[in-house]
C-alpha cells in the first residue's frame, strides 16, 4: 500500500500519467464535452445580491413585506430638466412617450402628468371623483400656465413625486408588473423597449431623458457584467500568454498553457451550469481568475521539465521527475488556494457560498488539467530548443538571484527592520478603514445610468426604496385616526431629513381628501379632526372603485400601511445614525403593545449585508489560515515550521489593509475578498521553497545554509515569474467599469507582490535566524539529529547518530 503523497505514491503517479497517455487524453476531452453541454443550464442573475442568510432577522422582516405588499423594487423613473419641455409641442410628445408605455405587457400602469387626477367633491352624490388635469391634449400655452399653477402651487400630493417645483424637472413613473420583476422578461423590457422609444424621442426633440429606478439600475448594472466576462477572460489570456512567452521565448510552450487553462475555463463554465448557479458579480471573475491562477502552474511544471533537461537531456527522465518532485508542491500549493476561496462556502450568504464551491471546484480542476496535460503533450514533442532554454541563462535572473542571496546572508537585520516599520505603520492605517454598504458605490461611474441616479438624487432626494411598515394588528386599523397622526410624525421626521425624499402614504391620501372635501383649497391639505374624519371617510367609502388610491399604501385587509421614502447613496456610518434616529422616533411614537412597526427595503437590505460580510470575513480569514497550517503542518510537524510559514503571508495582508485605509478604499462586498484570495495564493510561493528546501536538506546532508540558498536559487526563479504573470493577471481587473473590481485587481496585485518579496527575502532570513530551532527531527522525519557547526563556511551539518 503507497502512502499517500509520498516519493513512491508520486513516482506511481508519473508512470500511470506517461504510460496511459492516449487514454488520459480522451478522457479529458469526452469530460470536457460532457460539462460544455451543461453550458445551457448558465444563466444570468436577475436579482440584486442577497448577502444575507435566509434566516437573518433583516431577510425576514423584507420578505414579510413583500408577502404583505408584493415586490417593492418595481419602479422606474423617467425625467426631464429642460425649459423647452413647457411648450405645447414638447409637452405632447413628452405624454405621447409616456402613454405609449401602457400597452406593454410587461407594465402594470404608468404615471405622467397627462395621467393626474384632480380628487374633487361631487356634493350630489356625497362621494369623491377624479377630473384630469389634461384632457385630451395640450393646445395652448395658457393651458401650460394653468397646469403648472395647478400643480405647483395648489395640490402638494403630487410634489416631489412627478415633479421638483423648485427646478421644474419634470418625470414619469412606470410601474413595472411585480411578477416580471425578478424574471429575463424586465430585461427584454428594459433593452427592447424602453431604451428603443427613449433614443427615438431625444432624438426628434433634442432633449435628454433621465432614466433610473431599480429594475433599470438592475439590468443594466447585469448587462455590463455579462460584458466584462468576455473582456476579462481575452484580457487575462493576452497578458499572462504575452508575459509567459516573453519569460520562456516558446510558442510551443505559450501554446501548450493557453490550450491547458482554456479547457479549465470551460470546466469553470461546466461547473456552474451543472450546478445551476446564477452569473453573478462574484462568479462572474471566476473564469479569468482560473486563467490567472492555471499559467502559474504550467510555468512550475515547464520550468522544472526544461531545467531537467538542460541538465541531463533525457525526456522521459525529465517529465517524470515533473510529476514526482514538482507534483506534491503543485498540489498543495492548489488545495492551499482552493481553501482559500473554500472558506466561503462555511458562511451564510448564498452569494459567497457560489462563488467558493465554483472557484475551489476549478482550482483543483486546472492542476489536475496541468499535471496531465503538460508532461503528455511534452511526450508527443521534439527536446526543447537551445533558444528555449535561453532564459534559464539570462544575466538579470542571475542577476535577481544574487541580489535576493546578497540580501538575506548580508542584509537579514534590515529586512527584519523594514518588516517592522511597514507592520506599525500598516496597523496605523487599519485604524482608518472604513465600511461602505452602498448599493451603487461599485457600478460604473462612467455610465450613463450612475449619471442619471446622481440626477435623480439631486432633484429627487434618491432612488433607493427605504420602507416602513405599520402593523396595527387589528383590520382597519389604519384608518384611525390616531394611527394616522402617529404616521405623519414619522412623515415630519422624514422630510426633515436631508437624505431622505418626501415620503409617500395613506397619510397624504387622507390629507389630499380634506383638501378636496374643501374644494380644493391647498391650505386644507392636512389631517382631517376626529369631527371631519368621520364625513371625509363616509365620501371616500362611497367612491367608485376608480378612486381607489389606497391599494399601494394599504393592505386589503386595512391591517397593515406602508410608508414609502427613498434614500440617496450615502456612507455607512450616516445611513446607521438615519435608522437608529428614525428606529427611536418609531419606538417613542407608536406603542409597542398596539403596534409592530418594521423598517426595510432593499437600501437597508444591501447595508446589512455589507456589515454581515465584514463579520464572515474574520471567519473565513482564519479558516483559511487553520486550514493552510494544517497543510504545513502535515508537511513539516513542525510548530514552529508553522509560524515561520505564515509569517511571510501574514504580512502582506496587514500592508494590504494598511494601504486601503490610507488610500480611503472601503471594506466592501468585493473588495472583502481580496484577503482570503490574496492569502491563499501568496501562501503557494512559501509551499514551493519549503518544499524544495526540504528536498535540498536531504540531497546536501542536512547543511541547513546551503539548502536556503540552494532554494533560494533555484525556486526564485519560478517564484518571480509566477509573482509577476499572477501581478499583471490580476491588475487586467483594472480596466473593469466596476469601482469594486477595480479595487479588488489593484489589491490582489499589490498584495501578491509584496508577498513574493517577502518569501523571498523575510522567509528565508527566518529560516536562517532560526536554523537551530527548526532544524529539528520532525521536520526532517529522521530518527535522530546531530547540529555540527563547521568552521570554515559557517554552515550546519545535520546527521544521524552513530
Amino acid at each position: 500500500m503507497l502512502k499517500l503523497f509520498s516519493n513512491n505514491f508520486w513516482d506511481f503517479i508519473a508512470r500511470k500519467i506517461l504510460r496511459n497517455k492516449i487514454g488520459i487524453l480522451l478522457g479529458i476531452i469526452v469530460i470536457t464535452i460532457l460539462l460544455s453541454t451543461q453550458w445551457k443550464y448558465m444563466r444570468f442573475t436577475y436579482t440584486e445580491a442577497n448577502l444575507l442568510p435566509d434566516d437573518h432577522e433583516v431577510n425576514i422582516k423584507y420578505n414579510e413585506f413583500l408577502k404583505v405588499f408584493g415586490e417593492e423594487g418595481n419602479l422606474i423613473v423617467l425625467g426631464i430638466k429642460d425649459p423647452k419641455l413647457f411648450t405645447v409641442e414638447k409637452l405632447n410628445a413628452w405624454n405621447n412617450l409616456s402613454e405609449s408605455f401602457k400597452s406593454a405587457p410587461e407594465v402594470e400602469t404608468v404615471i405622467s402628468i397627462k395621467d393626474l387626477q384632480k380628487l374633487v367633491k361631487d356634493t350630489d352624490k356625497e362621494q369623491f371623483k377624479l377630473e384630469p388635469f389634461i384632457k385630451d391634449s395640450i393646445k395652448s400655452i395658457a393651458q401650460i400656465e394653468t397646469l403648472q399653477d395647478e400643480l405647483f402651487n395648489k395640490y402638494p400630493f403630487y410634489d416631489n413625486f412627478l415633479f421638483n417645483k423648485k427646478s421644474k424637472t419634470v418625470r414619469t413613473a412606470i410601474y413595472l408588473k411585480k411578477d416580471i420583476v425578478n424574471t429575463p422578461a424586465r430585461k427584454d423590457f428594459v433593452l427592447n423597449n424602453l431604451e428603443e422609444k427613449i433614443k427615438e424621442f431625444e432624438s426628434l426633440n433634442d432633449m435628454q431623458v433621465r432614466v433610473s429606478g431599480m429594475p433599470y439600475i438592475r439590468t443594466l448594472n447585469a448587462q455590463n457584467i455579462v460584458d466584462e466576462i468576455n473582456l476579462f477572460v481575452i484580457a487575462a489570456l493576452v497578458v499572462t500568454s504575452l508575459i509567459f512567452f516573453l519569460f520562456f521565448r516558446s510558442f510551443r510552450a505559450t501554446l501548450i498553457s493557453l490550450v491547458v487553462v482554456c479547457i479549465g475555463v470551460m470546466w469553470t463554465l461546466g461547473f456552474l451550469g451543472m450546478l445551476k448557479y446564477e452569473i453573478t458579480v462574484l462568479t462572474a471573475l471566476i473564469p479569468p481568475l482560473i486563467i490567472v491562477i492555471g499559467i502559474p502552474n504550467c510555468i512550475f511544471l515547464i520550468n522544472k521539465y526544461q531545467h531537467e533537461v538542460k541538465s541531463h537531456g533525457n525526456k522521459v527522465k525529465s517529465l517524470q521527475r515533473v510529476i514526482t518532485k514538482v507534483g506534491n508542491a503543485t498540489l498543495m500549493t492548489n488545495v492551499t488556494t482552493a481553501s482559500g476561496f473554500a472558506t466561503f462556502i462555511l458562511t451564510e450568504s448564498t452569494l459567497l457560498k457560489e462563488f467558493g464551491v465554483v472557484a475551489s471546484l476549478s482550482i483543483l480542476a486546472i492542476f489536475i488539467l496541468c499535471l496531465l496535460i503538460i508532461p503528455i503533450i511534452y511526450t508527443f514533442l521534439p527536446y526543447p530548443k537551445e533558444r528555449h532554454l535561453e532564459h534559464l541563462n539570462k544575466r538579470w535572473i542571475g542577476g535577481f538571484v544574487n541580489w535576493m542571496e546578497h540580501m538575506v546572508r548580508e542584509k537579514r537585520i534590515t529586512i527584519y527592520i523594514t518588516s517592522l516599520v511597514l507592520l506599525v505603520v500598516c496597523i496605523i492605517g487599519i485604524y482608518q478603514i472604513r465600511i461602505s454598504g452602498s448599493l451603487i458605490e461599485d457600478m460604473p461611474k462612467k455610465a450613463q445610468f450612475f449619471k442619471d441616479i446622481r440626477f435623480f438624487e439631486e432633484e429627487f432626494n434618491g432612488i433607493m426604496p427605504l420602507e416602513i411598515m405599520v402593523d396595527t394588528k387589528r383590520k382597519k386599523g389604519v384608518m384611525k385616526l390616531s394611527t394616522l397622526k402617529r404616521m405623519d410624525k414619522i412623515e415630519e421626521f422624514i422630510v426633515e431629513t436631508p437624505e431622505l425624499s418626501k415620503p409617500i402614504s395613506v397619510v397624504d391620501l387622507v390629507k389630499y381628501s380634506k383638501q378636496a372635501y374643501y374644494n380644493g383649497n391647498p391650505k386644507y391639505y392636512q389631517l382631517p379632526t376626529s369631527q371631519e374624519n368621520s364625513f371625509i371617510l363616509s365620501y371616500a367609502k362611497n367612491s367608485s372603485s376608480d378612486v381607489d388610491l389606497l391599494s399601494n399604501f394599504v393592505d386589503s385587509t386595512g391591517q397593515y400601511a406602508r410608508i414609502t421614502t427613498f434614500m440617496k447613496d450615502i456612507g455607512t456610518d450616516r445611513m446607521e445614525r438615519i435608522q437608529e434616529n428614525l428606529q427611536e422616533k418609531i419606538d417613542n411614537t407608536f406603542p409597542k403593545e398596539r403596534y409592530n412597526v418594521t423598517m426595510t427595503g432593499k437600501a437597508l437590505v444591501f447595508q446589512k449585508g455589507t456589515k454581515y460580510l465584514v463579520k464572515n470575513l474574520a471567519i473565513s480569514l482564519s479558516l483559511a489560515i487553520l486550514l493552510i497550517s494544517l497543510f504545513m503542518a502535515y508537511m513539516f510537524r513542525s510548530f514552529r515550521m508553522i509560524i515561520v510559514s505564515l509569517i511571510p503571508n501574514l504580512l502582506p495582508l496587514v500592508v494590504t489593509a494598511g494601504l486601503m485605509g490610507y488610500l480611503g478604499v472601503p471594506i466592501k462586498p468585493s473588495t472583502i475578498l481580496v484577503f482570503s484570495i490574496a492569502f491563499g495564493i501568496s501562501v503557494d510561493d512559501t509551499i514551493h521553497f519549503l518544499a524544495k528546501y526540504r528536498q535540498e536538506l536531504q540531497a546536501n546532508n542536512w547543511k541547513i545554509k546551503k539548502s536556503v540558498y540552494g532554494a533560494l536559487r533555484e525556486t526564485g526563479v519560478s517564484m518571480f515569474y509566477t509573482s509577476i504573470v499572477l501581478f499583471f493577471g490580476f491588475s487586467v481587473f483594472i480596466i473593469s467599469s466596476f469601482g469594486g473590481t477595480v479595487a479588488l485587481g489593484a489589491l490582489v496585485s499589490v498584495t501578491l507582490l509584496f508577498a513574493m518579496l517577502s518569501n523571498l527575502l523575510l522567509l528565508p532570513s527566518l529560516l536562517l535566524s532560526l536554523e537551530r530551532n527548526i532544524a529539528n527531527k520532525e521536520v526532517l522525519k529522521e530518527p535522530s539529529i546531530n547540529i555540527i557547526p563547521e568552521e570554515d563556511d559557517e554552515e550546519v551539518s545535520i546527521s544521524d547518530k552513530e
